[in-house]
């Protein structure tokens, strides 16, 4: 089901930089300089609707594949579509063998979710359908819209791209139920996103990673930390030259640091 035209004709997945809501944090560029990394990082506060933003160019003009945060994408059009069930639809291993060994057995949705089963996705976008998919990336305006590769590689192979701001502006409209898609549908996709909560707070998120066209690692993390129950939203993009493995630890430890260096995970926001 889809929402009325009026609303989607001005849905957009994208925040308003202007010098008056951003401020710009070069305070942040040790992080990034200590993990050997370039990239850029914004986070946003839902109340005050301030920006705190490192590398605003790269954030707000330079486009990047989505890699696994495109699964949140994929778990709501699959979910739309009843494609997939619900977060408990097992897809049946392929039986090839994978690097990544979590991927190499019969998967639901929420633990595909969890660790960016590439192969579930995979087939969950077959089951789609190009035609849809495309439909539903026009109605939500996502990145660069087109899909030009394959229906089971294009948010992994730079046919399509997004902007860090994009994707901000998409966790955001998540948290709020305002994508327009079932908000039933929305919550499995939140809930599957949360990594953590404790007394002092609660974090989720996604993460991403993949080989651009000059043989970078580029990573992702884009989702919201709440404490006092007041969600704060954040993106985080990194670049490191040529193959990198720990990309992903990186990229986790990069956003703690970050994260505590703005006064987050201690209860006192």
């Amino acid at each position: 089901m889809r929402w009325p035209s009026l609303f989607l004709s001005v849905l957009v997945l994208f925040f308003s930089c202007t010098p008056d809501n951003v401020k710009q944090d070069n305070s942040l560029k040790k992080y990034f300089d200590e993990n050997n990394v370039t990239g850029c990082f914004a986070l946003f506060n839902n109340g005050s609707g301030k920006f705190t933003v490192y590398n605003l160019l790269r954030y707000r003009d330079s486009s990047f594949a989505p890699g696994a945060t495109f699964d949140i994408v994929n778990s709501l059009v699959g979910l739309q579509t009843g494609k997939i069930s619900n977060d408990s639809m097992v897809i049946k291993w392929d039986g090839i063998k994978r690097n990544v060994e979590e991927w190499n057995k019969d998967l639901t949705m929420h633990e595909a979710f969890r660790i960016s089963a590439i192969p579930y996705y995979q087939e969950v976008a077959r089951r789609i359908g190009k035609d849809t998919m495309q439909s539903w990336l026009d109605t939500l305006g996502y990145g660069t819209k087109k899909i030009t590769g394959s229906i089971d590689t294009f948010w992994l192979d730079n046919t399509i791209k997004i902007k860090p701001d994009e994707e901000l502006g998409l966790v955001k409209r998540l948290y709020f139920g305002q994508l327009p898609f079932y908000k039933y549908n929305q919550e499995i996709v939140k809930k599957a996103m949360q990594v953590e909560s404790n007394s002092n707070y609660k974090i989720s998120f996604i993460t991403g990673h993949y080989l651009n066209d000059k043989g970078n690692n580029i990573g992702w993390i884009t989702g919201w930390i709440e404490e006092n129950q007041h969600p704060y939203f954040f993106v985080l993009n990194i670049q490191a030259s040529g193959l990198q493995s720990d990309i992903s630890g990186i990229r986790i430890r990069l956003l703690k640091d970050i994260l505590k260096h703005l006064g987050f995970m201690e209860g006192k926001m």
